[in-house]
């Protein structure tokens, strides 16, 4: 998955690859309604935009919304990319299918908000800043039969994740998993976790999960 990757924007990683994956895996005809939620390069929005989807992309960083124009454009596809936080851009629409990689990696001394390049993995003390805002608005964004696929990692409670879709009305499962070394920021903080309980004292690599949730018809 090649994509141009400006300073301080999330580059495509495991996680991003494994989404890839399950959004292959999904019935797209030509003009389904794909939204990608915090775009970082625009990679998952142009495998969308090549699967014949019609395709919007939105990220809070500047950095990150020109990256994917340049993506965009360079590939010579169709993506609309709009620079907001989350689903504020599209307030009011609704999707066939809505990808999101979000930060989710859990965070000593977390702020409010986490700041610079940090705030593209960093998500609260939990690993749940953002996981939860999008289980609570991405379900009122899908059309009948509309699909959210969700990555994020083992240590961010998958089954909290599960839990929120289902409430709010999805049929929701963890459709793929892989385990992946630990990353530089993982790495940085694996003292920490072990102490929370999160890790066991060996352990070096993390498991991610997708999770796919469909709105029933």
């Amino acid at each position: 998955m090649n994509a141009l990757v400006l300073p301080g924007v999330y580059a495509p990683q495991d996680d991003t690859a494994l989404l890839a994956e399950a959004l292959r895996a999904e019935p797209m005809p030509p003009g389904a309604r794909v939204l990608d939620v915090g775009t970082g390069s625009g990679a998952l929005a142009l495998e969308a935009a090549r699967l014949g989807a019609e395709v919007t992309a939105v990220d809070l960083s500047w950095r990150a919304v020109w990256t994917a124009r340049l993506n965009a454009w360079l590939n010579r596809l169709p993506v609309r990319i709009r620079r907001g936080n989350l689903f504020g851009p599209v307030r009011g629409r609704a999707y066939d299918v809505i990808v999101a990689n979000p930060p989710y990696v859990p965070a000593p001394d977390a702020g409010p908000e986490p700041r610079g390049r940090s705030r593209a993995w960093d998500a609260g003390h939990d690993g749940r800043l953002v996981l939860d805002r999008l289980c609570r608005d991405a379900p009122g964004l899908l059309r009948p039969g509309g699909v959210l696929l969700l990555v994020h990692s083992a240590l961010s409670g998958p089954d909290r994740t599960l839990e929120l879709l289902r409430a709010a009305g999805l049929k929701a499962a963890a459709v793929n998993r892989r385990w992946i070394r630990f990353g530089p920021v993982l790495r940085s903080r694996a003292g920490w976790l072990r102490e929370r309980g999160l890790l066991a004292p060996a352990e070096e690599s993390e498991e991610l999960v997708v999770i796919r949730a469909e709105r029933p018809c």
